[in-house]
């Protein structure tokens, strides 16, 4: 794996992770992957946020270099790529189900999702350890 320099090189552990996952397409993009279970390029590109192209390239690229996705062709069309997360990407489960946490108890949009939420609040170390284990949860 290839060692990048960190944008937040201060030793500061919360400064660590905000330079591997805490940008706002980032968690998006691994959001997809751990809890949607989406695994290609257009897939991603197509989660409902937004995301431009150009942003998704790098978002991966990042992630890989970080060790948070790999990416392999796909068996079934070799012009195309399959993304997945890591060990390392799977063990932010518990980030996530902060997450997903948080933004429920303050999130009181009507619009606001719930379904993920709700599966949470109901079995959070069911949902962590889907993740953990590449299953959509």
């Amino acid at each position: 794996m290839k060692k990048t320099k960190q944008v937040y090189d201060t030793g500061c552990p919360i400064a660590f992770a905000l330079g591997m996952f805490g940008d706002q397409w980032t968690l998006l993009v691994i959001r997809d992957m751990a809890v949607k279970g989406v695994r290609t390029y257009s897939e991603l590109l197509n989660g409902g946020e937004g995301i431009s192209t150009n942003i998704l390239a790098q978002r991966l690229k990042q992630l890989e270099e970080n060790g948070i996705v790999t990416k392999t062709r796909d068996p079934e069309n070799w012009r195309s790529f399959l993304y997945e997360l890591t060990a390392k990407g799977r063990d932010l489960a518990p980030i996530l189900s902060e997450i997903i946490l948080w933004s429920g108890k303050y999130n009181h949009d009507d619009h606001a999702m719930t379904e993920t939420l709700e599966k949470v609040r109901r079995d959070r170390s069911g949902f962590e350890e889907k993740i953990r284990k590449g299953v959509v949860p």
